[in-house]
């Protein structure tokens, strides 16, 4: 099921946004379409969750991954951009035995001024904090698989600059963007008084960008994303609340660039639930790369497939 509706969504993404291919051409930003974009990154993450109960005296208790440090790499060319990272155990962060894992795919497409992402993250291994105890869940799985679709109002904001590095603002600049996410979520504690459970979050959030040029080689980017939508787990619905939160500051070069990047998704249910099951993605991101002209094979398969679908 699960691997499923991984190809459901990937598709959807890829043919809904491969339709066409157009850039948009300006002295706000300059493009790096025509080359293949590489890097490596390290990055803190982790989808953890936060379970509120009691409406009197709220009590708190932290699902967090024993797995949180990664290392991979990304790749852009064109309209794909991909990457795959892995959460090795000599990294410092990474707690637990062998057993815990961490795998997260994310990907963008973009289409004018559309862009869709997609989200897979497998995590297993959980440890449970709260001010009086620290508790080891080694079973204890998730998988969530989801994505956001977002609509980029100001021609002169590119927000490629801000996800990724095949594009470069040039001058200073922000737009308006309001995207609506899909997530689902299945969640198995995997102790003997535990079901799995499911969950499903829908939201729209009205956000606001904006990438300011320092000089031709230094910008800082920033993103904050206020919305609101469903929950549902095991078929009970309520109101959720989404924040976002961007913060992005980076060096370019025509070939080398780098960059330091933190992102934070947040999603906590409306407080007359009880118990709640908050859900937060926390990243902080330090990436280097190099650009380059694309192999002569590569570009033959890609001009290929775009005649043959029609471009």
């Amino acid at each position: 099921m699960i691997l499923k509706l991984i190809y459901i969504t990937f598709f959807i993404s890829f043919f809904g946004c491969f339709a066409q291919n157009v850039s948009l051409h300006n002295s706000y930003f300059k493009s790096y379409n025509d080359k293949i974009t590489a890097s490596v990154y390290y990055l803190d993450t982790s989808n953890s969750f936060q379970i509120a109960s009691g409406q009197d005296s709220q009590t708190y208790v932290n699902l967090i991954p024993n797995r949180r440090e990664q290392i991979g790499f990304t790749i852009n060319y064109k309209i794909v951009d991909i990457t795959i990272g892995f959460a090795p155990k000599f990294l410092s962060q990474n707690k637990g035995d062998s057993h815990s894992k961490n795998f997260n795919f994310n990907t963008r497409f973009y289409y004018k001024k559309w862009m869709q992402s997609f989200t897979f993250i497998n995590q297993k291994g959980f440890y449970i904090s709260d001010d009086n105890i620290i508790a080891q869940l080694p079973n204890m799985r998730t998988t969530k698989i989801g994505g956001s679709t977002a609509y980029i109002f100001n021609d002169k904001f590119s927000f490629k600059t801000l996800v990724s590095q095949n594009e470069w603002q040039t001058k200073s600049s922000g737009s308006f963007i309001p995207s609506f996410s899909f997530y689902y979520t299945n969640l198995d504690l995997n102790t003997p008084d535990s079901s799995p459970g499911d969950l499903y979050v829908f939201t729209l959030a009205p956000a606001y960008f904006y990438n300011f040029v320092i000089s031709d080689r230094v910008l800082i980017g920033a993103g904050l994303a206020l919305g609101g939508g469903l929950n549902v787990i095991d078929k009970e619905t309520s109101a959720l609340y989404q924040a976002d939160f961007n913060l992005k500051l980076a060096y370019n070069k025509d070939r080398f660039f780098g960059f330091a990047s933190l992102n934070t998704v947040s999603f906590a249910q409306d407080e007359k639930v009880d118990p709640r099951l908050n859900d937060n993605i926390a990243t902080v991101k330090l990436s280097v790369g190099y650009r380059f002209d694309p192999p002569k094979k590569v570009k033959e398969v890609y001009d290929n497939v775009n005649k043959k679908i029609g471009l």
